[in-house]
């Protein structure tokens, strides 16, 4: 019961973290972005758990907007990146999402209590994903959706960037059996793809998985991350 307790907080609390998050992207305030982590309303323990599931993407309106973040979102955050690095038998996803909050990390400047230099900015390897089919291509770039952003180099990006036609597969397939996560997630990797096929119709599409998926916040953090991106300059 205690556990069942335990995951619906995490749960509740993940849910009014991406709020936030769509919260600032919409509107530039990093207040918002933050009002979960710094409101009490979680647990510490709670809280850091959120932050590893939502990743990098709880910093994101500092990435796309310039908007520093809260003192009490980067402490729970720099908390979420130190308290849990991946063990080394952890999925390559769960390798690159830890990457990503490092990177992410990074970028709000240097600081004497950040994650240690024990090699965590070396890029991971992204071997996992030569020769995947496109359905599970698809679903990894979805889970690994706080890795699209504009400008940005990396193994994950130049693999999206070679398969542009099978992640528009992947996210009619989404569409089609109605994942909206997976669809805003690979939406929002096609709106940095060349080649694209036209006949898609990525940004009907996309109004779409907002009608049917947008009340879901984690979906929305998605499409709003995909519309903010073509016109960001990362900083």
């Amino acid at each position: 019961m205690e556990q069942s307790s335990t995951s619906a907080l995490l749960q509740g609390t993940v849910l009014d973290l991406a709020s936030d998050v769509v919260s600032a992207l919409r509107s530039g305030d990093h207040v918002r972005a933050g009002s979960t982590l710094t409101g009490g309303g979680a647990g510490e323990g709670v809280a850091r758990a959120a932050v590893r599931v939502l990743g990098a993407d709880t910093l994101l309106p500092s990435v796309l907007l310039g908007v520093p973040p809260g003192p009490g979102q980067l402490a729970v955050f720099k908390d979420a990146v130190a308290a849990h690095p991946p063990r080394d038998d952890a999925a390559p996803a769960v390798v690159w999402s830890h990457w990503a909050m490092t990177r992410a990390l990074r970028r709000t400047g240097p600081s004497p209590d950040g994650p240690p230099s024990d090699g965590t900015g070396a890029e991971p390897d992204a071997r996992w994903l030569d020769g995947a089919g496109w359905q599970f291509l698809t679903h990894q770039l979805a889970v690994l959706a706080p890795l699209a952003l504009p400008g940005e180099e990396c193994a994950v990006t130049r693999v999206a960037r070679g398969r542009p036609v099978d992640v528009a597969r992947g996210f009619v397939r989404a569409v089609r059996r109605r994942d909206w996560q997976q669809a805003a997630g690979a939406g929002r990797w096609l709106t940095l793809l060349d080649g694209v096929p036209d006949t898609l119709g990525l940004e009907a599409g996309l109004d779409f998985v907002r009608l049917m998926g947008g009340s879901d916040p984690r979906v929305a953090l998605q499409l709003e991350a995909a519309r903010l991106m073509p016109a960001a300059v990362l900083l």
